[in-house]
């Protein structure tokens, strides 16, 4: 059995965060954070779905002073949740949010550099040291204003969203992934401000399962030891997008790491809640299967023997899933085996209306196998869960691609509502499908953006055709 990672203690409003609390449950809302109904009545379905923390996306000052007004109908109506402000390019934003908000999520990305264009930047050791300086000077005065206001801060690292100097200097890397967050890290000890929560996320199981492991590492050769946010960004919908999950956050959970998580699904966000909530009532039973799957582990096949809890199984194949997938997503991410046979208990006679199990059974395999990044059986769709920065109706569109894509074996397609993690993850997929502005989409083939602003109404058709070409020459 693992050993829970013991991490400092964050308070966040009236909840704390690491140390022996239990592990935190959250979501983030679509709606547009200027519309205090619509978020509100958001909020609540989440809240009511059990969600711990809610976060908005706040582009600028405007949303940012609304999330006062979100907050207090919110505590009117009895809801007392913590809420976090996410904020991408403008530091400005974050000291606004900070004012209102019990925790504010920043990019290291962007937060000071500039968005990522993929330009390779050449820098002598004190031109590095200089940027280094920029990014304390927006920093420190934000987290005074916090260290005022009793805020807490997410230190958010996506791997969608690194920002050039950081890919200039250490490449597409794990390394420069926790380098990215370590960087700020290190202003927040400086200057004695420890409600500090940090996530690394990825679309990439693999690369998000490294990563987080490294900067634990990292952090205890530095003496560190703050709260970890869980998730796999962008893990789509369905299916796929819980298997994908449970792969990369059960693979650390089932470690003793992790303080809070989320599922990022690309559907309502109350639906995110329940997955999340299972995976942390699997961390036991996932953590003994594990051990029991490594141990059978015999001609680089792992068999997964659920025979024993499977009389759930039948009833509940989600949760099925994900525990298939949270026990053994490490040993495959690990490539300590890249077969996966899994067993069940025989189907009683009188379950007749219930699907075959050997079909269930080899396509979770599979869909399993494809999450951790080991083989690919069918198209993978990398597409965020939307906020309030999505420029278009993201699950119709998902829909749309989805129907038409659905038998490209093997082929990457990222559908992302925004520019954020856009372009980043675009170097993950074949092609991308990325919002640009209100009712205007780029499509991309791998990072190079090669159709921009196309009209919403015409640019599903629009992508369709370009891999149509593309696959005839």
């Amino acid at each position: 059995m693992s050993t829970r990672r013991i991490s400092s203690v964050v308070h966040v409003g009236n909840i704390a965060i690491g140390g022996d609390n239990p592990i935190r449950i959250q979501s983030m809302a679509t709606t547009d954070t200027n519309d205090t109904e619509g978020s509100v009545a958001q909020a609540k379905r989440i809240i009511d779905a059990g969600g711990e923390l809610v976060r908005f996306t706040t582009q600028g000052t405007r949303e940012a002073e609304n999330m006062k007004n979100i907050s207090a109908r919110l505590k009117a109506d009895g809801y007392t949740t913590p809420l976090v402000a996410d904020v991408h390019f403008t530091a400005h934003t974050a000291d606004v949010a900070a004012q209102y908000c019990e925790k504010v999520r920043i990019n290291p990305g962007n937060y000071v550099d500039p968005g990522r264009t993929f330009k390779h930047l050449e820098y002598t050791d004190e031109e590095y040291a200089e940027e280094l300086k920029k990014i304390e000077a927006k920093l420190v005065p934000f987290l005074n204003i916090c260290k005022e206001h009793h805020t807490a801060i997410r230190i958010g690292v996506n791997h969608g969203s690194l920002s050039d100097r950081i890919m200039s200097r250490y490449g597409d890397t794990p390394e420069g992934i926790v380098e990215s967050c370590m960087e700020f890290l290190r202003i927040c000890r400086r200057e004695h401000f420890d409600d500090v929560v940090i996530s690394i996320k990825a679309s990439n199981t693999v690369v998000m399962v490294t990563t987080v492991r490294l900067l634990v590492k990292t952090m205890d050769q530095e003496d560190m030891h703050y709260p970890l946010h869980l998730g796999v960004t962008e893990a789509g919908e369905g299916e796929d997008g819980r298997i994908k999950s449970a792969v990369g956050i059960g693979a650390l959970l089932t470690e003793g790491i992790g303080d809070t998580i989320r599922v990022s699904l690309s559907e309502e966000p109350e639906c995110e809640i329940p997955v999340a909530r299972k995976l942390v009532d699997l961390i036991p039973l996932c953590t003994r299967l594990r051990a029991e799957a490594e141990a059978s582990i015999h001609d680089d096949t792992i068999t997964l023997d659920l025979s024993s809890v499977s009389q759930f199984s039948r009833e509940d194949w989600e949760t099925l899933q994900l525990t298939a997938a949270m026990a053994v997503g490490a040993l495959l991410i690990d490539k300590k085996a890249t077969n996966l046979v899994i067993r069940l208990a025989p189907m009683p006679a009188a379950q007749p209306n219930v699907q075959s199990s050997m079909f269930n059974v080899q396509s979770l395999s599979d869909a399993i196998l494809q999450a951790a990044r080991i083989k690919f059986t069918k198209t993978e769709y990398i597409s965020c869960p939307g906020c309030g920065r999505t420029l278009y109706n993201l699950q119709d569109t998902i829909a749309r691609i989805k129907a038409a894509t659905s038998h490209l074996v093997g082929l990457k397609i990222g559908i992302m509502g925004c520019i954020v993690n856009g372009p980043g993850e675009m170097a993950d997929a074949d092609y991308g499908y990325v919002g640009a502005g209100r009712g205007k989409i780029s499509l991309y083939k791998q990072k190079v953006c090669v159709e921009k602003n196309i009209p919403e109404e015409e640019a599903v058709d629009r992508l369709l055709q370009l891999i149509a070409e593309d696959r005839k020459n």
